[in-house]
């Protein structure tokens, strides 16, 4: 049963999540407890149930997908004839036989109400010991029908093995069922009839297993009526941890399955995730002979009560704790701090009352729904919000069939003439024949949320909320003072074309139609279970083998009641509970899917200001000093070493400007230094801070890390070349690893590496076992087996072009590197006067040159401008690991979620990280050239604003503020000069291997990968 419902239960995966359906007409339209959104229950119509063992929630076996928990549906589902057998049963106590007559002397005639209400007291007089008269009930149940209302779970009884487990599978839920009803029709009453909150109230009630921490916090905020009701009933059903489950993995007969049930266990929080992980790696059905499983279902009887004394654990959301931070005033600060680091506090109602549309809170506001819903690219599939559909390069927030649906919803409800809000309601007229198309793309902006790439604000404009108002607002059901102006004023404050949502864009289909395959996104929606992330599968796949374009990687949470997910082994920089703002501590994402060995750093004193002649800078501001960028840090300023010129350089100024750092000349004299950069001459080197005892004369690559035999005997010395970011006096910045001469290999990790002798290894650890050099990582490609040297747009030489690739560095142009490009925009004369830069890939690309390069390119280029002495303390926590060019890349990486482009970088001459998002085919196409500068405006946007989805990952936390460039394209027009050489290999798709796939599920085949790996 199982095989044959996989199909149903990954195309209904998402509904699975949302509580349950019915058909009732009053529960057409209902949200989501936790995130506010809309949906309609239509589509559960016709869904199969899908069934699985319940492990701590309950000792039965219960569905994963239900209808409505009614008991009864109609009079002739229950029928009339079993109730003398009913009555005889139920003699053993005459009260029970007293209730249970009025239910055999029932008139047919409209006896489904009169049924329901007296077999909902049946609990009260007929204990749950009476198992011949609640099975002689339940023995009159019709089981579950497509077209009818029924219990929940009862059809999963019936794919029990035993007689006897089938018999007590219908038994004890049916008890327990009548009462859950009865106490969630009087819970709910209190809500009214047809209101939101019984909405939200009933999803609780309507399902057999307990209420989720998202359901619980729902009715906190919008029913405070209700919480106390609520909270009876919690506590009647307590949520268990699954690791309260955990000594049942003793009981597994092997020692593999007892290790993968601890760990899934530890990582897991979801009933069918756990069971169809424990099935797989166990490699057994949960049969009830198996000790195993035995623990698991006898392990769901409730736990004790605790200790009343004893006060609940506050939970914390970290990553909403970051923003909190950003707040404007002191009210909505502590309103976002109190509910960061108290779960279930009812403060989130009033922020959002408050502070949610307080255009002073706009930072605030847009850094909340960073954690909650990031803006990602791509949106399609939409059966309603259709002119949203077909937009690749283009941001949204919550692009998905729920948001889809909400906007349906949303619009029915608008029709009945009113828009309600949590602070206010709006009047409208008949918006079925007052601008119906523009009501249209209101309500899909709201729901599908687009975000624009730099300010990531999702407001409608103000000109537009303005004229629908005036036009099909009901003016004369206006409030005293009311007016479209004022009511905009609140709701659009803006017109500012880079911070609102133009809806004139959303009127007409998207101009691109359903030709989308140069642009795919294969983790949007996203396609993994949860507490896993998902990430772009850049490595491809193993010979022979097909593979998915993305991997889902287990997570950790930033704290017990945050959403938001960080992977495995990551480090992040978390406040501290109960410190003062600018307090944090790093942590590390353990495979327990918790965050542990947490350490904390120096305090920042926020409070402190940075004073520039009259001004004064807050903590955390950028602004310029002349023509250099800089920012405010804990009342210091550190600032780009970047030149330039200012009106009031002289004229002698401008002679000698060089558009190189402290005007050194533009002679290509390279010197190594030990932070493993090289520098273009020794000039540049001191410039920037460098000794003449730090930096020796020759490139870096030239020299060989493991000439001086510098690790011990038993160990063998693997070049490993990096640059590093933090302090080289204090953190060694070594270019070797030292690797084990004897070597346990997992053969079936894939992370291919090629070796000097154009060899491909599977990972790096097997090239080592065998004796190896890697020369560089991804597969050995054919255009790389001889050497044919390239410059790096570092002024580095690279045997091949896909050494420089694997060292995270584009091309800059073919042969040994020989000349200097400029850092400055302010210079018109450089010395790659002698430098034959190679076409152009995009055609109308307007390029761009990055410092210290001789040729443009089509891409989108950050320079970023870090903290030296952050870089430092992460060092410090790292167990003084030096920080490198290469760990920053590589988280950044992760944000680039289209595949044909891929993230590259450098550190400049002027001491600024330089990262470029650039197309990876041979021939970008304009759409692949515009999907890259959206994700480098994405990123621009996430570091200058400090958002923790890119600023709580070490050592992220350290960069301070970007500048952003594009290549823009022009409509028409030849190929413009320069641009990095092609890859090496005849492969023209993205660096997923095996080509770009057409959608998400699509299988990459066996590889033929390029070396953008």
């Amino acid at each position: 049963a199982r095989s044959e419902l996989r199909p149903q239960l990954q195309a209904t995966s998402l509904l699975q999540r949302l509580g349950p359906c019915t058909r009732a007409s009053s529960y057409r339209r209902w949200k989501r407890p936790g995130d506010g959104r809309r949906y309609g229950a239509r589509q559960c119509d016709g869904v199969p149930f899908v069934f699985s063992l319940t492990m701590y929630f309950s000792t039965s076996i219960r569905c994963l997908r239900v209808s409505k928990s009614s008991l009864f549906s109609s009079p002739s589902t229950f029928t009339m004839s079993h109730m003398p057998k009913i009555h005889r049963v139920a003699t053993t106590r005459l009260t029970c036989r007293h209730v249970g007559r009025p239910v055999i002397s029932s008139p047919r005639s409209g006896a489904s109400r009169a049924l329901k209400h007296l077999l909902q007291r049946l609990p009260s007089y007929c204990p749950e010991s009476m198992n011949e008269l609640w099975t002689c009930i339940n023995s009159t149940l019709p089981g579950v029908s497509g077209k009818q209302e029924g219990w929940v779970g009862l059809g999963c009884c019936e794919l029990a093995i035993s007689a006897d487990c089938r018999r007590d599978c219908k038994l004890k839920p049916l008890y327990s069922c009548i009462a859950k009803n009865e106490m969630g029709s009087v819970c709910c009453s209190y809500a009214g009839r047809h209101t939101t909150c019984r909405e939200y109230c009933q999803a609780i009630f309507g399902t057999d297993s307990s209420p989720t921490a998202s359901q619980i916090n729902t009715i906190n905020e919008y029913c405070p009526q209700l919480i106390g009701c609520v909270g009876n009933y919690t506590k009647s059903y307590p949520i268990k941890s699954p690791i309260d489950s955990l000594h049942c993995c003793d009981r597994a007969e092997d020692t593999h399955c007892q290790t993968a049930c601890r760990r899934i266990l530890r990582t897991m929080t979801t009933e069918h995730e756990i069971i169809d992980r424990l099935i797989e790696e166990c490699q057994r059905q949960p049969l009830p002979q198996d000790p195993l499983w035995q623990c698991f279902l006898g392990n769901a009887q409730p736990p004790p009560n605790p200790d009343p004394d004893t006060p609940p654990t506050a939970k914390m959301d970290c990553a909403k704790l970051h923003c909190c931070a950003k707040a404007n005033t002191s009210l909505c600060r502590e309103m976002c701090q109190q509910s960061s680091t108290n779960w279930g506090a009812q403060t989130w109602q009033e922020f959002h009352q408050l502070c949610q549309y307080n255009p002073a809170e706009a930072d605030l506001v847009t850094c909340l729904a960073d954690v909650q819903e990031p803006c990602q690219l791509g949106c399609k599939d939409l059966s309603y919000c259709t002119n949203f559909n077909n937009r690749p390069t283009e941001l949204f927030r919550s692009c998905n069939a729920q948001s889809d649906q909400g906007a349906l919803s949303d619009i029915r409800l608008w029709e009945k003439g009113s828009i309600k809000m949590p602070f206010m309601s709006i009047p409208v007229q008949d918006i079925t024949k007052c601008r119906p198309d523009m009501w249209r793309a209101v309500a899909c902006t709201l729901q599908i949320k687009p975000c624009y790439s730099r300010s990531r604000g999702s407001v409608i404009c103000k000109s537009d909320c303005v004229d629908i108002l005036t036009q099909c607002g009901d003016h004369g059901k206006f409030h005293d003072g009311q007016t479209p102006e004022s009511i905009c004023d609140l709701l659009s404050p803006t017109d500012d074309p880079e911070r609102c949502i133009p809806l004139q864009r959303y009127l007409s289909p998207s101009p691109l139609g359903d030709a989308l395959e140069e642009v795919v996104h294969p983790c949007n929606p996203n396609p993994c279970p949860s507490n896993h992330l998902c990430e772009v599968n850049r490595r491809g796949c193993h010979p022979g083998q097909d593979c998915l374009p993305f991997f889902c990687v287990p997570g950790c949470k930033l704290g017990e009641a945050s959403e938001f997910l960080v992977n495995v082994e990551a480090q992040v920089q978390v406040p501290v509970r109960g410190r003062p703002t600018g307090c944090y501590e790093v942590c590390v994402c353990a495979q327990s899917g918790r965050l542990e060995a947490c350490t904390e750093t120096p305090c920042v004193d926020t409070t402190k200001t940075c004073l520039l002649g009259d001004q004064r800078k807050s903590h955390g501001s950028s602004f310029r000093m002349g023509c250099h960028p800089c920012s405010c840090f804990g009342g210091e300023v550190f600032c780009s070493l970047r030149p330039c010129l200012t009106p009031l350089s002289s004229e002698e100024d401008r002679r000698r400007f060089t558009g190189l750092p402290c005007g050194c000349p533009d002679r290509f004299v390279p010197v190594c230094a030990q932070n493993g950069r090289t520098y273009p001459s020794a000039c540049v080197a001191r410039c920037v801070g460098l000794q003449d005892s730090q930096f020796d004369f020759g490139s870096c690559r030239t020299r060989d890390p493991c000439a001086s035999n510098p690790c011990p005997r038993n160990q063998r010395c693997l070049p490993s070349r990096r640059v590093c970011l933090s302090s080289v006096s204090e953190f060694p910045c070594r270019q070797h690893d030292c690797v084990a001469r004897s070597l346990v290999c997992d053969k079936t990790l894939l992370d291919p590496v090629c070796d000097t002798a154009n060899q491909e290894h599977p990972n790096l650890c097997l090239l080592s076992q065998r004796g190896k050099v890697p020369a560089y990582s991804g597969p050995c490609q054919e255009g790389c087996s001889r050497p044919s040297p390239v410059c790096g747009q570092n002024g580095e030489t690279y045997s091949t072009v896909c050494e420089a690739f694997s060292d995270r560095v584009m091309v800059d142009y073919p042969g040994q590197c020989h000349s200097v490009g400029v850092v400055s925009e302010f210079s018109s004369e450089s010395g790659c006067d002698s430098v034959s830069c190679p076409p152009l890939a995009t055609q109308g690309c307007q390029p761009v040159t990055p410092p210290g390069a001789c040729c443009p390119l089509c891409a989108g280029m950050l320079r970023i401008l870090w903290n030296k002495e952050q870089m430092n303390i992460f060092a410090e926590l790292d167990h003084r690991r030096p920080v490198t060019v290469h760990d920053v890349l590589a988280i950044l990486r992760l944000h680039v979620s289209v595949p044909q482009c891929d993230a590259f970088g450098y550190l400049s001459i002027d001491g600024e990280l330089v990262v470029l998002i650039a197309p990876v085919d041979q021939q970008p196409t304009p759409l692949q050239m515009e999907a890259c500068n959206k994700e480098a405006e994405k990123i621009d946007s996430l570091i200058t604003s400090g958002s923790p989805t890119l600023v709580s990952r070490v050592p992220l936390s350290a960069l301070a503020l970007s500048e952003v460039r594009v290549s823009t394209l022009r409509s028409a027009g030849p190929p413009s000069r320069g641009s990095p050489p092609s890859f090496c290999s005849s492969s023209s798709s993205s660096s997923s291997p095996g080509g770009t796939p057409k959608s998400p599920p699509t299988p990459i085949r066996s590889r033929t990968a390029t070396p953008s790996q």
